[in-house]
């Protein structure tokens, strides 16, 4: 009995192992049948897949072409030299505890200052005194489109009236009539780039708009009110510290006392000076902003690229779809009558 049932196990493997490498080659036959299949019907349906992708070609072409272009102006800048700072940096180790009592910063470096007048950009503050400062609001937020050939900005009437300096937007609460300044700097945040590169301390600020001269006379404005923005923080901080150390002076009795005190003085004394002398007061301009000849975006080729294998892929899936529904109300109708 043992004998019987090992010989009909083997026999059963064996059968199994003849039989399991037909079963395989049936299922890649099945495969290579449903390929053809499927590729019959893409093809069938190809006047079909033709129109489709000429349809979207055609409407990608004139979406592409009724986007406005859009221009890029950029700078490139390099921390202004402080020489103040190695006079403040020497003194810091005799008296750092009285300069800090003073308000007088003897630790901090150009690095400080370089990270904190990108930061004064980017914060709401100073792009409030920007936009009322250069009147930008109708430029940011009621452009239409640039006039080429006559180097002029068109507002949309719908928004902003130019010849009467008037907003006549329809707006719904919060949104007031005139954009707020939460509003435009929201706006402004997608226009402007700030990137400061890590190892050389270089600083590169770009504006995109859609008249070339205005991202220009953007960036030139930007620099131009960042270094005015420091030397006025600094030369307050200055004075404010000069006039305590005098007052500090008439107190003490200590000679030692009164020479370190008039170093300090002596040290406020040169960042005034050289806030009064130095237009690049905390950027120097390396590169400087350019009105740009070529657009940035919007990439036409590229759009018109991606609506045709849009519409291609969308016209070969409704295709297959409409295959498969139409295969399975067939099956599902044989069924019934059988």
């Amino acid at each position: 009995m043992t004998d019987n049932n090992v010989n009909e196990t083997n026999t059963d493997t064996v059968r199994y192992v003849m039989v399991a490498p037909d079963s395989a080659i049936n299922a890649r036959q099945d495969d290579r049948i449903d390929l053809r299949e499927l590729w019959a019907v893409i093809w069938s349906a190809k006047w079909i897949i033709i129109g489709v992708t000429a349809l979207f070609a055609i409407a990608s072409v004139f979406y592409a072409l009724s986007l406005p272009s859009i221009y890029k102006s950029e700078v490139l800048l390099a921390p202004a030299s402080s020489e103040q700072q190695s006079g403040l940096g020497a003194l810091a180790g005799q008296f750092g505890g009285l300069a800090s009592l003073a308000g007088v910063n003897l630790g901090g470096g150009k690095a400080d200052k370089i990270d904190m007048a990108i930061e004064i950009l980017k914060s709401r503050e100073f792009f409030s005194q920007f936009a009322n400062k250069h009147n930008i609001l109708p430029d940011l937020m009621a452009i239409k489109e640039w006039n080429q050939s006559t180097n002029s900005v068109i507002y949309d009437a719908e928004i902003y009236l130019p010849q009467n300096d008037e907003w006549v937007r329809e707006a719904k609460p919060p949104k007031q009539i005139k954009p707020s300044m939460q509003e435009a700097i929201e706006t402004f945040k997608k226009l402007l780039n700030i990137e400061q590169a890590k190892e050389t301390g270089m600083v590169n600020i770009s504006v995109e708009h859609y008249s070339p001269y205005v991202a220009k006379q953007w960036v030139d404005w930007l620099i131009q009110d960042i270094n005015l923005n420091m030397k006025s923080r600094d030369k307050q901080e200055a004075e404010k510290s000069i006039a305590y150390l005098q007052s500090q002076i008439e107190k003490t009795t200590i000679a030692d006392h009164k020479t370190l005190l008039y170093q300090l003085i002596e040290e406020q004394t040169k960042t005034l000076m050289f806030a009064e002398v130095r237009d690049e007061y905390i950027f120097k301009t390396i590169d400087t902003a350019l009105v740009p000849e070529l657009k940035a975006k919007p990439k036409r080729a590229l759009i018109v690229v991606l609506g045709v294998l849009l519409g291609g892929m969308l016209a070969v899936l409704i295709v297959l779809i409409r295959y498969f529904a139409s295969n399975k109300i067939t099956s599902g109708n044989r069924e019934t009558q059988s």
